[in-house]
Order: C-alpha cells, then structure tokens, then sequence
C-alpha cells in the first residue's frame, strides 16, 4: 500500500525538508513548526528511499550522479571553508571605517575609556524585536575595544521578568552596571553611554569650585556672556560644580579637586590670595582665565609660580584669513603636551593677553608653553591707542610673535618629615608624589569658553582636555565625540549632464544596440 503511494511520500517529504529549512533561516531559530516540518519530512524522505532501494542505488550509480556528488561534496567543501574563515572572524577581526567622519568608529576618548577598564561593565539594552539594530552596532564597537565590556539585548515584552527585575518602564532604556552600581539612561548616544560607564566605574565624586565675588563669569547665565555650557560639559563629566565665595570661607575646601578662577573683574584680597596659596600647598589644582588690565594683583601672585603675564592684548592679523578681527588671535599650532597630544583644531581667543613662562623658574617648578598664536602676531601694549584702531607693532615696547596665549606649571609641595621607624610601600610613595605636586593652568582669556565660544573650533575640546589633566585624568583627554557631518556632491553643469547622460541613457542604449546585435547574427548565421 505504501509503496503505491511512495512517489508521493517522498515529493512530500521534500516539500516539508525544504519548508522546515525556510522557515529555520527566516526566523534564525528553530521553531516547533520548523522542526515538526523537518521531522516528518526526513522520514517521509526515508520511507521513500525504503520502498525504492534499488532505483536510488541504480541512480547513484550512473555516471551523471557521480559527477552531481562530486559538486556537491565540492559546494560543502567550499561552504565548510567559508563557515571556519566566520568562526574565527569572530574573535579575531579588525575594522575599519571609510567614512570622513568616523561615523562608525567611537572618539578617542572612549576609547581610552574602555581599554583603561580594570573592571566588567554590563550594559543590558531594553529594545523591541526589530528596533535593536542601531544600539547593537554601537554596544558591539564598545564590546570591541574592550574584553571587560559586555552588552546584551532584551525584548521587554518577550522577557518581562527581566524589564521588572530592572524596574524599566521605557522602551529604549540602556542599564549600565558594574559591581553594586547601576546607571539608567535613554539617550543612546556615544556620548551617553560613555559618561554612564565612568559613572558606574568612579570611585567618590570630584567637586570643581569656581571663585565667585569679583565679577567672574556667571555659570547660571545663558547667551553670549554665560558661562552656562562651561557648566553643562564639567556636569556631564560626572563632575559635582561648585561656587566659591572665598571671601566667607577660612580656607578652601577640603574636597575641592579643582579651583577655577574665571575672568575676575576685580582683583582678589590678599587673605584670597593666601589661601589659594595655601590650597596650593596641599597639592591643590588651580585653572585661572585672566582677561587684559584685570585683576593686576594676580597677575603678581602668579608670577610667583613661573608665569609672565603681559599688560597686553594680542593682535594676529592672520585671524583675517579665518574671518576674525586681529584682536581675536588664532592658535594652529600647540606646544607638546598631553593636554594637546593628538589635538590639531584651531581655537579662538577673544581679547587676550600674553601669557608665558618666566625665564629663571623658581626652585621645584617646572613650566611651559601651551598654545602660541602666529609669528605674525605681537602682544601689544598701547591698549588705549588699539581701542582707538590705531596700533602697529613696536619693537620696543610689543612682544613679537609667536605669543603664549596659554601656560601650565607644576610645583613640587616639600612632603612632611616622615616619623621615625615609619615605612612606605612604592605604591605609597607613587601616591603621595602624585597628591604632593600642584597643578596650575593660566589663560589669558576668558571669553573662549563663553556660550558664544565655547563650541567655536576646538575652544570647548582644549578647555576639557586642560580639566582632565588638571584632575589628572589623562586617560580622558581626547577630542569630544563628533556629529555626523554632511558630504554632499556638488556638480557643475557639465557633470551633471554627464551623470544624467551616461547611467540613464547610453549604458541602457548600449546594451539594447549589443543585444540587437548578437540577434541579427545569430539569425543570419542559421
């Protein structure tokens, strides 16, 4: 009976196999139904073969199926090649990104970041079916520069155990974790992620202070003359800012990591001034911006620490080849240092003053340049007569070009005398030599950093590379992740008709005329 109908058991039987195997590859698992198919399609497959022994042997037989065999071994041979080829690709594969912008590839900072991990982090990703491809490909470049890195992608409807467990009550929530911490964001940006991983790996919170009481910069103003975006980066940094009104306080905070004096109108008191001093001692950091004919009595203190403020403003009159008036200097070009390592974006400075090292260095500093502006420009010292657009360089009273817009200095505290029969580690005295050295950074500018500044060119990047080491964060400078740029191609009119042209109607045309060819041929020649 079963062999009457084993023709069409064995057509069946392949149907099935094959509906098995589709539905298998579209739905990249194997279902129920992809395997009832399977099942009962294979042995539908073998009944065949039972009741038709002898045909599928002559079949096997011929020559003609041997040939068939033989391709078809070739095909799995092939096919098994390229399978081992994709298995190791897997662990050990290099990409590249051919885009102008980077666009696939993470910022330099991230980077660091992630190879700098000494801890796994965990990123679970709340997407829907479908809608998990764009933060799949960001969380696997993130997995890619880091074994410590891992990421996983869950459906919330499909697995709402894990939604609860998590508390997530959007789709599109990212949960980052690392040991007992766990940081929630929506905003899958690099950005994003990337300040989520430091807060999840940070030990304590480091608090910034800006001096207030003598018409610094306001932090909590927007437009042109706020400082608010100054503000908004350092936050978004997982930094704690802070206002400092020194005048009510005996000392500088203890927790203060940073002390940054921004564009002071009037000058600071003396007891300030000692206290900064102080601050310093204990290994404190200090960013000072110094606009011209401020704050004169800074200026003094500063001198203490190597730096040559100059009672100037610099004129550049390259600026013009960037658009800019000459009062507003370019800076190109950046001395060594790992503030400035990899940076080659120009920055802007407003009204600014010279700002260099002093020749003879007092004992346990040492100091440097940053950024000098163009050998055609000069700090000039008749202010009255360049508000007046009337200044020219004098040899012997300007400063010639390059002129420093920005130096650094660091001081060495003389550590406490170590009580007797105390002993300390490598690790220890690492430590403390880190703790003992003071930091200061001095600009002779400001408004650089203001909202109608900060994002011009690369101001914002210098002045956040300038905080992380300043924090002595080094592994954070790096240039800020980059939004995707627009590349359109322009043609003239001649190009343009030649892109019309060529792929539109003679390539087509070319094709037809062949074809019409080879058809009268072909006629011609029965």
């Amino acid at each position: 009976m079963l062999q009457k109908y084993s023709s069409i058991i064995g057509l069946a039987g392949l149907i099935l196999a094959l509906g098995g195997g589709v539905i298998y590859v579209i739905r990249s698992q194997l279902t129920p139904v992809a395997s009832i198919f399977l099942i009962v399609g294979l042995l539908a497959l073998l009944t065949y073969i039972y009741f038709n022994f002898e045909g599928v042997k002559r079949l096997l037989g011929k020559r003609t199926t041997r040939y068939g065999a033989n391709v078809t071994l070739m095909i799995f041979i092939v096919l098994g090649i390229i399978s081992i080829v994709e298995a190791i690709s897997v662990k050990h594969n290099y990409r590249w990104d051919f885009t102008t912008a980077k666009l696939n590839s993470l910022s330099d900072q991230t980077v660091k970041i992630l190879k700098s991990l000494d801890r796994d982090v965990q990123a679970v990703a709340f997407y829907r079916k479908g809608e998990e491809r764009g933060i799949n490909d960001v969380l696997d470049r993130y997995a890619y520069h880091s074994s410590h890195f891992k990421y996983e992608i869950v459906d919330p409807d499909r697995n709402p155990g894990k939604a609860k467990a998590y508390e997530i009550r959007d789709y599109g929530t990212i949960v980052l974790e690392s040991g007992n911490k766990r940081e929630k964001i929506t905003d899958s940006s690099e950005q994003a992620i990337t300040n989520a991983i430091l807060k999840v790996i940070r030990e304590g919170k480091k608090v910034v202070y800006f001096l207030t009481g003598h018409d610094e910069g306001n932090l909590n103003e927007s437009g042109a003359r706020g400082y608010s975006q100054v503000k908004k980066a350092i936050t978004d940094r997982n930094y704690e800012v802070k206002e400092l009104l020194l005048l009510r306080e005996e000392k500088v905070p203890d927790d203060a990591t940073l002390l940054i004096i921004n564009g002071p109108k009037k000058d600071l008191l003396p007891k300030e001034l000692d206290n900064v001093e102080e601050y310093l001692k204990r290994g404190g950091k200090l960013l000072v911006l110094i606009d011209p004919e401020n704050a004169p009595g800074l200026v003094t203190f500063l001198a203490k620490y190597g730096f040559k403020i100059g009672n100037d403003v610099i004129v550049d009159r390259l600026s013009r080849v960037f658009g800019a008036e000459p009062t507003v200097p370019v800076v190109v070009e950046y001395e060594p240092h790992e503030i400035t390592r990899d940076f080659h974006i120009a920055c802007f400075f407003p009204w600014a003053r010279s700002v260099g090292v002093a020749e003879q260095l007092p004992e346990g500093i040492t100091a440097q340049s940053l950024a000098k502006t163009s050998p055609e420009s000069w700090g000039e010292t008749d202010i009255a007569r360049l508000k007046q657009g009337m200044a020219s360089f004098d040899k012997d009273k300007d400063l010639k070009g390059p002129v420093s817009v920005a130096a650094l200095a660091t001081v060495e505290i003389k550590e406490e005398p170590k009580k007797e029969g105390e002993s300390k580690t490598e690790e220890q005295k690492d430590q403390e030599s880190k703790k003992t050295k003071a930091r200061i950074v001095v600009f002779g500018d400001s408004d650089f950093i203001s909202d109608s500044g900060f994002n011009l060119q690369g101001n914002g990047d210098l002045f956040l590379n300038t905080v992380s080491w300043l924090l002595e964060e080094e592994n954070l400078i790096a240039i800020r992740p980059k939004q995707p740029q627009s590349q359109p191609i322009l043609l003239n009119a001649v190009q343009g008709r030649v892109m019309f042209w060529v792929p539109v109607v003679l390539l087509p045309l070319a094709v037809l005329v062949t074809g019409i060819v080879v058809y009268v041929e072909r006629r011609r020649h029965k």
